[in-house]
């Protein structure tokens, strides 16, 4: 069965140095993703690099539904100093 705790996991393995938070209702997840990678990275670049975190589980059914917001760690004191996250 997957967890928010497995997917934060394998986001956070397959994006080394990255801070992930997930929760869901186990048939839908939301992610927040900052990592320093996805600097210089158009948004669906970033995207990609999350969702190749998670291999087949996303094309199996494991995971069925994932909203990925990602940041780079500048973005996200940006977000933060704004309130828009």
């Amino acid at each position: 069965m997957i967890t928010a705790e497995v997917i934060q996991d394998l986001i956070a393995q397959g994006l080394p140095g990255c801070q992930a938070a997930v929760e869901g209702d186990g048939r839908h997840w939301y992610a927040t993703v900052i990592a320093e990678v996805f600097s210089g990275k158009s948004l669906l670049q970033q995207q990609r690099l999350v969702y190749g975190t998670l291999g087949d589980r996303l094309t199996s059914g494991a995971i069925h539904a994932l909203s990925v917001k990602t940041y780079t760690p500048d973005d996200w004191q940006k977000a933060q100093a704004s309130g828009s996250n």
